[in-house]
């Protein structure tokens, strides 16, 4: 394996670059001259990336440039050799003479990933550097690159049954600092005679996961990490958090540490230390790896429409007399596009967090199927789940196959066997029963027109709440068009209250009760105040997906009272869209906005007093 990536065109012994930037180029035209990349402009952008976020410079020597990107062939090695040593910002301030350039494709299986890690990890041996540093030709670079009683050292690190320090290690790209962080832990803990256990968070996934018993019983934990991992596991034991190369660069001081104590005791946001609740920390994990990812196009989405309606309320239509370029320039990206993405992302990174990369493309088509057959936010929920899950299944069905066919597995069986089977659920299972509630909820809505106004506004908004965007929402919302084109103008006054409320509410509870929200939550909720005031009930979206059970019910007592009171205060809207930019045209505005205001406060009282608090 080491032989296919490290070939004999892709060594040179003698670099002639002299600073940084041009070992980089250096290392990169030897790749590209060996037809190991499609563009090596792309690749040259992925390692400066990797590059700005820390140095890849490490101690003794060593640099290992690495990038992971589709500009790259198939998985290769470049190795540099530098008698004279060039300055490349390592670890310890000493010249580097042993470059390691790692190209990775997007699409690397994991059989690569992990022959790649453990390369770097053998450059940790000073036997190893001292004999490329006096290699001669490609052929004693090969030979001393000879790994397999690496490998099983490796295991056998970690088949012990108690261990007095965990740690975890992950860096970006999870390919070469994730490892090497590991491998000094290790050696130096076996150095002490000190038992570790160390889970790795790589590109191939986490392996050695740490278990509740073993963190339970740990004297002390390590997380040496340049990108998020799971810690609320670690609940109430002293954990020392540092960047991954200071598991490269001073494994014996942090394993001191760990044994004394020293580091701070974690108090992490769940209430539940011993792992019990694991499950529902995996739920919530997969529902914001969606959340966040989606809140870009709700945002920005958002914003573009109500920046349309400044020139109008039909001003997008081209049949309407309003009709300006710029609102429908503006209602086409932010709502014909941004909107429209808004479903099929969340679905797609919910089903990436529960089975890696590929879990992405069927949970986003399920999204789409969503999309496009009335399912809502709801559906994308349901999708995204069942899209990861899916493919999980698949992985362990497949797991029997040979190993020969490893590598057509996340290029072709996974996404052609994920995304039939994800869609056929959705289209045979999911989609039928979401439309028929649909129907239901509009015939119902029909039966109470003539009946009791309040109830019906109370109705109305709360059905704008449940599903924020969803077929509850849409059939809430035509029945407030139809009622409209009857001339009966109240109904829709009460649907526009009841969609306000829910972002204008999570905004008030995001401003009086800042601790019960994370930093990114409290950003999102100064763009509902425009969101809610623009009618786009989508804003309160991601904190409804985080947050079901607390949120979706306060939304919908917020949103029914405004919708009640706005039939007993008799407003009526003519028009079917536009928020506070169509106040002036509703009958009685000032009562209606008084309607809007106190279901907002209400909404927000709920949310403030029965959501936790975040750390």
């Amino acid at each position: 394996m080491i032989k296919n990536m490290l070939s004999k065109e892709c060594i040179n012994l003698n670099l002639k670059a002299t600073t940084k930037s041009e070992v980089i180029d250096e290392l990169i035209d030897i790749l590209f001259k060996a037809n190991k990349l499609s563009d090596k402009e792309e690749f040259k952008k992925v390692i400066l990336a990797r590059e700005a976020q820390s140095s890849t410079g490490l101690e003794e020597g060593i640099a290992i440039p690495h990038g992971k990107t589709s500009a790259v062939k198939v998985p290769s090695i470049a190795f540099g050799l530098s008698k004279g040593g060039i300055d490349y910002d390592s670890l310890d301030g000493e010249p580097s003479k042993l470059f390691f350039m790692i190209a990775a494709p997007a699409n690397a299986n994991d059989t690569h990933i992990e022959t790649l890690s453990q390369l770097t990890t053998l450059l940790l041996d000073d036997d190893v550097r001292e004999k490329l540093l006096n290699c001669k030709n490609s052929e004693d670079v090969f030979n001393i690159l000879d790994i397999s009683k690496k490998e099983e050292e490796n295991i056998s690190l970690s088949n012990n049954e108690k261990y007095d320090i965990l740690a975890v290690t992950a860096c970006p790209t999870g390919i070469a600092h994730t490892y090497m962080a590991a491998e000094a832990l290790i050696k130096k803990a076996k150095e002490m005679n000190i038992s570790i256990k160390v889970e790795t968070n790589g590109s191939t996934g986490i392996k050695n996961l740490l278990t509740n018993e073993e963190i339970k019983n740990a004297k002390g934990i390590i997380v040496a990490a340049d990108k998020n991992v799971e810690i609320n596991r670690f609940n109430g034991k002293h954990v020392d958090f540092v960047p991954v190369k200071d598991g490269i660069k001073r494994p014996e001081e942090l394993i001191n540490r760990a044994l004394k104590g020293e580091a701070p005791i974690f108090k992490g946001s769940s209430t539940s230390s011993n792992g019990t609740s694991s499950e529902r920390k995996g739920f919530y994990k997969h529902l914001m790896s969606g959340v966040s990812n989606m809140l870009p196009f709700v945002v920005g989405g958002g914003i573009l429409i109500a920046l349309s309606f400044i020139f109008g309320i039909k001003s997008a239509d081209p049949n309407d007399p309003s009709f300006s370029p710029i609102a429908k320039l503006l209602m086409d990206i932010g709502g014909g596009n941004a909107f429209f993405l808004m479903v099929p992302v969340l679905a797609g990174f919910i089903g990436m967090s529960i089975a890696d990369r590929p879990g992405f493309a069927p949970a986003m088509i399920a999204g789409l199927i969503s999309v496009n057959h009335g399912g809502g936010f709801l559906g994308g929920l349901v999708g995204g789940f069942l899209g990861g899950y899916v493919v999980l299944g698949l992985k362990r069905l497949f797991a029997k196959l040979p190993e020969s066919l490893e590598g057509i597995k996340p290029v072709l069986l996974y996404p052609l066997f994920g995304i039939f089977i994800t869609g056929a659920l959705m289209y045979l299972v999911v989609i039928n029963p979401i439309a028929a509630l649909n129907s239901g909820m509009t015939n119902f809505l029909k039966t109470l027109g003539t009946g009791n106004l309040v109830l019906l506004g109370v109705i109305l908004g709360g059905m704008m709440a449940i599903d924020m965007g969803g077929p509850i929402n849409k059939a809430a919302f035509t029945f407030g068009i139809a009622a409209i084109a009857a001339g009966n103008y109240y109904p829709h006054a009460a649907v526009m209250a009841g969609g306000m409320v829910p972002p204008l509410g999570l905004a008030l509870a995001t401003t009086f009760f800042k601790n019960k929200f994370t930093k990114d939550e409290r950003e999102a909720g100064k763009i509902n105040y425009i969101m809610g005031a623009s009618f786009i009930t989508e804003g309160a979206i991601p904190f409804a997906a985080a947050d079901p059970m607390r949120v979706i019910p306060a939304c919908m007592i917020g949103s029914g009272l405004a919708g009640g009171l706005a039939m007993y205060f008799k407003c009526a809207l003519p028009a079917p869209h536009g928020g506070l930019f169509v106040l002036p045209i509703i009958t009685h505005p000032f009562l209606y906005l008084i309607s809007v205001i106190l279901g907002s406060i209400i909404t927000a009282i709920i949310v403030g007093f029965t959501k936790p608090k975040k750390i």
